[in-house]
């Protein structure tokens, strides 16, 4: 969090008032409330009372996700008599978990059918495949504007454009693009989009799932209806902290994009003259992924043991799977773009920041060749052949 985002989320919880009050303390909190909302409002392109604040970037994505399938499978599509429902959902493969948790158990409790729409080797959705999917017995789509792992930007205004045809509303998780793209929610088309603070410089724990003015939300949590899909009293502090965040996060997006960019290329060139082997992983063109997100895999290597070698070495990096009871496992992403369970094992995501500069870029070119070379002796150590006696 920049220090001016600190000291405004200092101030604002010294405040004393609900913003839900008429007394003249909670109307001063309100009045914080909503410049905070209008200014997450213009950070995405929309309107002040399509933003509805949320607990973080897992709510957000939950509230839209359960929230839109509520709303649709209560009302069938008008004509379509009582044996249509709407009870498919359409979702790429490679999700964040956030979704995919929220979909399957959709999927366990409520009935849903999950269509899993296939992405490419790059990580990007096969449009053909989800034109095919589409008819009248779909509740929504939902998709990732920007994969979390590998950094590719999804076509997201022409996923909705798609969906449109059949009316079908459309969810989007912009939380990883969010800050580093510019995002225009009335220009996409989109039913709801959710994104966070944490990303962006504000505090955790605070984020948004944007509506649009003619979109249904049933809401997660009931008793006394603050915002439009949510009820709760409102976090006037972190609402502040947000607005502040993303105003600064926004002001100058295309030249913050640009310094990442060239910060990236400088990784992903130095990585490849510096360990041969390893294979830039995502969408490799310029524009066609995050700004700040080289994604590798290293053959022969377990990500885990690169991460904790890097990690001694000063640098914290992602391998992006999971970790189950201390057993790694490949990452959901890279095998849903045709990499086999061992190919994915290698894989390491690094991602820059507004305070990232060369020297560290450099300095971490330099430390992975090591690196590289003691997991892979490791790796071949804990495949070796054992022989009883």
């Amino acid at each position: 969090m920049p220090p001016e985002v600190i000291a405004a989320y200092a101030s604002a919880l010294a405040v004393v008032g609900n913003p839900s009050s008429i007394h003249s303390q909670g109307q001063n909190a309100k009045r914080m409330l909503e410049e905070a909302r209008e200014q997450v409002a213009a950070s995405v392109g929309a309107d002040s009372v399509e933003v509805t604040f949320t607990g973080g970037g897992t709510e957000a994505v939950n509230l839209g996700i359960k929230g839109l399938w509520w709303a649709r499978v209560s009302h069938p599509p008008t004509g379509s008599g009582t044996a249509t429902r709407r009870g498919r959902i359409l979702v790429p493969m490679g999700e964040h978990h956030a979704t995919i948790d929220a979909i399957e158990w959709l999927e366990k409790h409520e009935g849903a059918v999950i269509d899993w729409i296939p992405i490419d080797a790059l990580g990007r959705i096969d449009l053909v495949a989800l034109e095919h999917a589409l008819g009248d017995d779909v509740a929504f789509v939902t998709v990732l504007s920007a994969n979390n792992e590998v950094g590719t930007l999804q076509p997201v205004a022409e996923i909705a454009a798609l969906a449109a045809r059949h009316g079908v509303p459309v969810h989007v998780d912009a939380i990883a693009e969010y800050g580093y793209v510019p995002i225009d929610f009335h220009a996409l088309g989109v039913a709801a989009l959710s994104i966070s603070a944490h990303k962006i410089g504000g505090p955790v724990g605070v984020g948004a799932l944007v509506i649009a003015r003619s979109t249904t939300i049933v809401p997660l949590l009931h008793g006394g209806n603050q915002q439009r899909a949510r009820s709760g009293t409102q976090d006037v502090a972190g609402a502040v902290a947000f607005g502040l965040a993303a105003r600064a996060a926004t002001a100058d997006i295309e030249g913050h994009a640009a310094r990442l960019r060239d910060l990236r290329d400088r990784l992903v060139a130095g990585i490849r003259t510096a360990v041969p082997s390893a294979v830039l992983r995502g969408d490799p063109s310029a524009d066609g992924r995050l700004p700040g997100n080289a994604h590798f895999t290293f053959p022969g290597c377990e990500g885990d043991s690169l991460l904790f070698l890097l990690d001694v070495a000063g640098f914290s990096v992602s391998t992006g799977s999971a970790c189950q009871a201390g057993v790694p496992e490949a990452s959901h992403v890279l095998t849903a773009m045709g990499l086999s369970e061992a190919d994915a094992r290698g894989a390491l995501r690094m991602t820059l920041g507004s305070h990232t500069t060369s020297g560290e870029v450099d300095a971490l070119v330099a430390a992975l060749p090591d690196a590289v070379a003691r997991a892979a002796r490791a790796g071949l150590a804990e495949h070796a052949p054992t022989f009883g006696r």
